[in-house]
Order: structure tokens, then sequence, then C-alpha cells
């Protein structure tokens, strides 16, 4: 347990709170079980280490331990626990629980073994948590770590904090949000900033060899986090990442399952299964139809990739501008509101307002007749009537 400890206090020494996400005011820290679920590299294992630096001036009390450690090949975590517990810790911070096999017996025992002992893990989106064969629903509370919005990119890379906007605030006073936001800075540069690398906190490590990392982390899902937790084989990896190569360059994409399947040799159903797999693990967006549910592993009308950075760093040169104003609004409004295809339009939210989405010029025309519905522009620091600059969705979370 002492190289843990070693890590732990190392770790916590070095971890900046200067920048803090929108999720860690919205979680419940003092419930005794909390899970942070979220795609590779949104920055869930620095909330952790941030939470203990800022509530622990005892640290002895709380122990980070990240479960693909080199540790757990010869010790357990039940182990960790008891020992822990007896040299009076309370609280356990567990870093991607999904490469530990066992986490959730162990995590469940744990919880019912020490009452006194708060548990706070993490681990990729794609977990099955309350499907598992533990139940946790009585348990746990689970939140979800997107990456960073459009605002957060701003106070991120510029230092200048705006409030988040509900959705209807921006529908009913856009004109004079974006007026008061666009007095401060010139906004349309620093959109075309976030869209090519500011979704993932790490493009300050290197912003050269950022587009590198982005295409790394989406390997790594693909080839650790989808096989510790489906049974897929390496061939089928292979084809999904062919797959993602032609979302990444399609205006948008619509799929066409049958032939897909033919082309990457994989049966219809499995293939509906691996994009909802990969929506999930945060690497693309499953759109539906209102009445479709993912549960019901419906074929997607509409996919994108997760976010506009994979699209750069995928797509290079054949990056098309009508997928990146779509990828963006999707990507930021699924964080709190149901996204839809529309009949007339582009996309309808939670079912009852309906977008069309393009570029300063772009008219009414597709749903003129369509009651409650806007346009999103790009190119515009300012809106009129029902045309909302597209940036300002951006400043929902």
């Amino acid at each position: 347990m002492e190289p843990l400890i070693t890590t732990s206090d190392r770790l916590i020494q070095h971890t900046k709170i200067d920048f803090i996400r929108y999720l860690y005011d919205n979680i419940a820290w003092n419930n005794r079980l909390v899970g942070i679920i979220g795609a590779k590299g949104t920055g869930k294992s620095t909330l952790l280490l941030q939470y203990i630096k800022l509530n622990f001036p005892d640290k002895s009390k709380a122990l980070y331990a990240s479960m693909d450690n080199i540790w757990f090949t010869k010790h357990s975590l039940s182990e960790l626990a008891e020992d822990f517990y007896n040299l009076g810790g309370t609280h356990l911070f567990l870093d991607e629980v999904h490469k530990y096999r066992s986490w959730a017996v162990e995590i469940k025992n744990i919880y019912d073994s020490y009452p006194t002992l708060h548990i706070v893990f993490t681990g990729s989106s794609i977990l099955e948590i309350f499907n598992a064969s533990v139940d946790f629903s009585r348990r746990a509370i689970v939140y979800e770590l997107k990456g960073l919005s459009f605002r957060e990119f701003l106070k991120y890379e510029n230092e200048i904090e705006f409030p988040v906007f509900k959705l209807n605030d921006i529908l009913n006073d856009h004109r004079t949000i974006a007026s008061d936001i666009t007095s401060k800075m010139k906004i349309l540069p620093e959109l075309r900033k976030y869209l090519e690398y500011g979704y993932y906190p790490y493009y300050k490590e290197n912003l050269a060899t950022y587009p590198i990392q982005v295409e790394q982390s989406i390997n790594k899902t693909l080839n650790e986090d989808l096989p510790a937790i489906e049974n897929i084989e390496y061939s089928t990896i292979l084809k999904i990442k062919k797959l993602l190569a032609t979302i990444a360059e399609m205006v948008p994409f619509t799929p066409n399952i049958a032939g897909l399947s033919a082309s990457i040799e994989i049966g219809r159903h499995a293939l509906v299964k691996y994009l909802y797999l990969l929506d999930k693990a945060g690497v693309i967006q499953c759109i539906t139809e209102s009445k479709q549910t993912v549960q019901t592993l419906s074929k997607p009308q509409k996919v994108y990739l997760e976010n506009t950075n994979i699209i750069h760093s995928l797509a290079f040169q054949n990056v098309n501008t009508g997928n990146v104003r779509e990828t963006f609004f999707a990507n930021q409004l699924r964080t709190k509101h149901k996204v839809n295809t529309a009949k007339n339009g582009d996309f309808t939210i939670d079912k009852a307002i309906v977008f069309e989405v393009g570029g300063k010029s772009k008219s009414n025309f597709q749903i003129k007749n369509v009651k409650n519905s806007y346009i999103a522009a790009d190119d515009i620091e300012t809106g009129f009537a029902n045309k909302i600059p597209l940036w300002l969705f951006g400043f929902l979370y």
C-alpha cells in the first residue's frame, strides 16, 4: 500500500486548482458512493485530485489510486480498502475502475462492510453501472463528465468567465446575451480555436501534438476500454476504425446499415450495437428520430463524431464545414437536452424545438411553416428574431 500512498501524495501536490470543471459543484461529494463516468481525456482524474487537494488538509484521510497501477497485479481492491480503513482513512478515490475486472463486486462489498468509508470512483462512459450483476442503483450517485464546453474553453484559454445560460434564456434573449459577451471579446476567432483543439483539457500540454493525442486517446478507447467491457475481437476493432474515418469525412453521415455491414464485414445487428457503444464511449454521436430510443438499438438517422476536435484529428484536409457546425451544435446540446433528428430542419430538441444549422446566410425556407423553430447560424456575432449565433449554444454548461 505504501507505493500507492506515495503516488497519491505526489499527484495531489502537483495538481493545479486554478481551473475546475463545471461538474465539480454539481456532485454530491458527501454521498458514500459516487461514480463519475466519461470519455477518456475529459478530466475525471484531475477532478478527483482537485477535490482531495481542496478538502483534505489531513492527507491520511484520503487516498487516490488508479486501478491500472501495477500494485493491483499482486493485491486486491478489498485488501487496499481494509488496510486504508485500519490506518484511519475515510475517503477512497478509485480511478479507472473498468481496468479492474471485479471492480463492481468489490466496491459493493466494501461499501457494505465499512459503513464510514466514502468511495468515489471513475470509469469509462461505456460502463453499464446500473445493468451490472451488482445492484448499484440503491447505493451510487453517478455523474457523466463531458469535454470542455465553449464557455469553459474561454475561461481555460483566456481566463474570462461567463455564466451558464439555460436554453430558454438563449432562445428568448439571445441578442442581449450575445451583445454582452461580444462587447468583452472577439468571439468568432475563439470559436475557430475551440472547434479545432478546445474540447479536451490536455490540449494545453502540447498544441502541436494535440491531434496525435486525440487519435491516440480514441485508439486507447477502442483497444483497451471496449475489450475490457465487451467481448470484441481485434479484427472487429480494425473495422470500427475504418468506420470512424468514414464518418469523419461525411457531410454529415447518414448510415446505410446494410451497405456498411457488407463493406466492413460486420453483421447488421452487431454494427448497430457497436455504433451505440461508440456513442457511449464518447467517440461518436448517434442521433435518432424522436420516437426511437437508444435502448431499442434502432438504426440511427444521423451519425457524427462526438466532437469537432475528433473531426480535425481524423479528417485532416477533408474537414467539411457543415459537418463541423452540426457536430458542434449536437455535442453542446446533448449534455443537458434530448437531441433527435427533425422532419423539417436538422434537429429537434426535447421533442419540442426545431433547429436548422447553417452559415450566416441561412434562411427560414426549410422551417418557415414549423412552429417553435430557430436557425443556429455560424459566422455571426449577434442574431435577430429566430436566427441565433451558433457559438452561443456553447454556453449551456
